[in-house]
Order: structure tokens, then sequence, then C-alpha cells
């Protein structure tokens, strides 16, 4: 039985789609499995995305709580800023020494009458003894910072300008010179021939000096001077917050023997020749080499005066010999069998044993200025004793950085009043002078007339 035409049609348009359709609903699925493949990749990468920054932020979290746990720790600082700073420090009384005393004042110049307000020496040819305390701390395992401004504005001619750092067992009241100390550190100026910064280290009972020359500074305005000691046993010295020194504490102290010492059972060979040169064995003295040193001056003569029985036989004077060569000696050659200098061989030294704790004390907790000074006048401000060089730098900034600048301004301003105040009293005695000449020649004049009117009459 044949189809009906619209039956016919639909199947075999049906016939004719189902190919497609199937290829379609294949690449349908196909693409949307892709898809689905795509988004899971995307869901695992955001996913992979957003662990990354939880574990950045994590980190960064760290970071910052590591920083804000790692405070500087300031142990002591004192700008006296307070009419009573007295009640803090205690001035010495050690018997057998005058000391004098330290007043509070800004000084002749600054840059601000409060902030520049420091200690000052006001007494010429004395000692000075004061010290301060303050918490014990030790800096195993940190660094230690030791910072003061000071100002010689007396255009200092002999005087020390350090602070010394005690343990706990300093008597304050008898602080004196020979009292056992730390560190010594600042700056020491006496004459032209000692302009220097001292750096002292205590260690095991025994002071050190720095090794290295340390120049200070020798004029009259205020200067920063800054110590960290590391506890990688490095140190560095700042004047103005700018490195001066830095090293290694093994290397510029004498605190530990040295590493190596000279073979004690080393000897230089006999046979070891060390002249560059030596005579040369050819060389003949020439014949006419040896003259007298003095010869008989062939110019002299006999005075007429002289009397051979009185005064015995004349002799001409000695003169030197221009023909006098000296010494004869062969000339030099080249040695053969030279070797050069012998080196003694060095061993390792027995007694040597590292410290990597150089650094170290165990106790700190007094600071004290322990002085003599021959001409007074110098001005100590803006102790701080911490560890941290950085903040160090900011406070020296904030303090003495900010008022510098004004007081050297200040001092110039001063030193030109003072240039032309000079000048004009020059002028003015020159004046003066020149009106006591006019006067004395109108008195000339008048005793001339008075003897010419006296010879008239006469």
């Amino acid at each position: 039985m044949s189809q009906p035409m619209g039956e016919l049609h639909d199947t075999l348009w049906t016939n004719q789609r189902r190919p497609w359709t199937e290829q379609y609903l294949r690449q349908s699925s196909l693409v949307r499995g892709k898809e689905q493949s795509r988004r899971r990749s995307q869901s695992t990468t955001s996913h992979h995305q957003t662990q990354i920054i939880m574990k950045t932020h994590s980190l960064l979290l760290g970071i910052l709580v590591g920083v804000v746990t790692v405070e500087a720790k300031i142990y002591f600082e004192e700008r006296f800023a307070e009419k009573d700073w007295d009640s803090r420090w205690v001035q010495s009384a050690h018997a057998g020494k005058e000391f004098g005393d330290f007043k509070l004042t800004p000084g002749k110049f600054y840059g601000d009458a409060e902030e520049d307000k420091g200690i000052q020496t006001s007494q010429d040819a004395r000692f000075y003894g004061l010290s301060t305390k303050f918490e014990p701390f030790g800096n195993k395992d940190k660094p230690l910072v030791i910072q003061f401004s000071i100002k010689h504005e007396q255009n200092i001619d002999c005087g020390g300008g350090y602070v010394k750092v005690f343990d706990c067992s300093l008597d304050q009241k008898d602080m004196h010179g020979e009292s056992p100390y730390l560190i010594m550190f600042g700056p020491d100026i006496c004459g032209p021939g000692t302009k220097k910064v001292h750096v002292i280290f205590n260690y095991k009972g025994t002071n050190h000096l720095v090794k290295k020359d340390i120049r200070c500074k020798d004029d009259v305005f205020s200067h920063l001077y800054t110590l960290v000691v590391n506890p990688d046993n490095t140190y560095e010295v700042l004047i103005d917050n700018e490195k001066a020194q830095s090293g290694e504490l093994e290397e510029d102290w004498d605190m530990l023997p040295p590493k190596k010492i000279k073979d004690p059972d080393a000897t230089k060979p006999e046979d070891w020749d060390d002249r560059s040169t030596i005579p040369d064995p050819d060389d003949t003295k020439p014949e006419d080499w040896d003259q007298p040193e003095h010869i008989p001056d062939p110019d002299a003569t006999k005075p007429e005066d002289w009397d051979d029985e009185m005064d015995g036989e004349w002799e001409p004077p000695m003169i030197d010999n221009p023909d006098y060569k000296g010494e004869w000696k062969p000339k030099q050659i080249d040695n053969p069998d030279y070797k050069g200098p012998w080196i003694h061989p060095e061993v390792d030294n027995p007694e040597y044993t590292a410290d990597p704790e150089l650094y170290k004390y165990d106790e700190i907790c007094s600071l004290g200025l322990d002085l003599w000074q021959v001409k007074s006048g110098t001005i100590f401000d803006n102790f701080l004793v911490s560890d941290d060089p950085e903040e160090a730098k900011r406070v020296g900034e904030e303090t003495w950085g900010a008022t510098k600048d004004a007081a050297k301004k200040m001092k110039d301003e001063q030193d030109e009043e003072e240039r032309k105040k000079a000048e004009e009293e020059a002028k003015a005695g020159e004046a003066e002078k020149d009106e006591d000449d006019e006067d004395l020649d109108d008195e000339d004049d008048d005793d001339e007339l008075e003897e010419e009117m006296d010879h008239d009459e006469l």
C-alpha cells in the first residue's frame, strides 16, 4: 500500500534529517563535555588561585606580625627636657679630686632654645664625674647602640668628651678614673696631636683600645656620635649619622691572642743569603784614591808680627782637602746567590681560642661622664642606649639633626656681628689716634711759637 504524499514527505525528510540530527547530537554532546571540562578546569584553576592568594595573605600577615613583634628597644634616653634632670643623675664625690659642676643650658648659640638644652661643663681645669642608672639588660644576640651629641662651643684645647658604660657594680658616689667600666666611647682632644674617637672595650677585666685611627670633629658645633656593636662581632662608628669607621672586633682590638705565631722551632738556614747586592770582587781601589782629609792652606802666609821665639814655629791653618774622596768601597753588584728576605714560618697559636661572643655583655645598667677639661664649655645631650641602629639614626635626626642648621646660622650671624663690631672699634681707635696726633702737633706748634717769642724778647 502506497503511502500518502504527506507521509512520504515526512518519511523522506526524517530519513534525510536523521544523519544530521545524530551528528548534531554527537557534536552537542562533545561540546557539552568540553564545556563541562573547561568549567571544571576553570574551577580548579580558580581554586588554586584562591589557595595561592590565601597563602600569600597568610605569609604577609606572618611577616607583618614578625615586624610588629621585633620592635626597637630603648634601654635609656636622656634629652634633658626637664629642669629636674639632676634627680636622675648622681654627682661623684670621690676623695682627692676637685669636681666641676654641670649646668643646664643650650649654650651661646643654638637652633632651639629648649630642644638644644644639655648639660655643660662650667669650670676650667676641673674633673667632672656624673652618672645615671637604668634597668639592667644584656645584649646577647642583639645589637648594642650607644649614642649622644656633644658641642665644644668653647673651642676646646684639651679635654675629654667621651662616655663610659658600666655594669651595676658602679658606686656612683665614688666614680673616678679607675672605676671599672665596660665600654668607653667618644671624642678626645688635646692639642694638635690628639683629635681622636676613643673606642675601648673591657674584655675579661682588661681594657683594649681600638687599633684604627678614628678622627673626631674639632670645631665648635654640635656633633652626633654613635657606636654600634653587632652580634656577629662587627662594629660601626658613625659621626653625624655617617660612617666614620667599621670592621671586626677580633681584627681591630687585641682582645684575643693572635691566631698565628712564629714557629719557635724554625730558624733561618745558615746558607740563606738575603743580601740583594754584594761588593764587586773584581773592583779595585784607584792608586790616587788615598788623600788626606785636611791639608795646610796654600794661600795662608805667616803674619808679619809673628815671633818664632815667642809664638813658636808658625804653621799654616788646615783646610778641607778638595781631593779627599773618603773611604774607598768597591761598587755593588747583584748577588747571584740572593734568595730574598727570609720569612719566619708561622704556626697555629695554641693559646688562641675563637670567641663568638666578643660583643656580648651580660649586664649593662649605667652610663657616666668621667672627664678632665682644661677649658670648660662642652655641652652633652641626646643620650641614647638601644638595640636598633635604624631607630638610633631616626632619633638622631629628630634631635641633633633637627636643629643643627639653625644653630650654625645663629653662630654665623654672631660671628658677623662680632666682625662688624671689631671693624667699628678699629676705625674708632684709628680716628682717636689721629686726633691725638693732631693734638700733639698743635702742642709742638705752640712750643715753637713760645720759643720764638722768648728769642725775640732777648
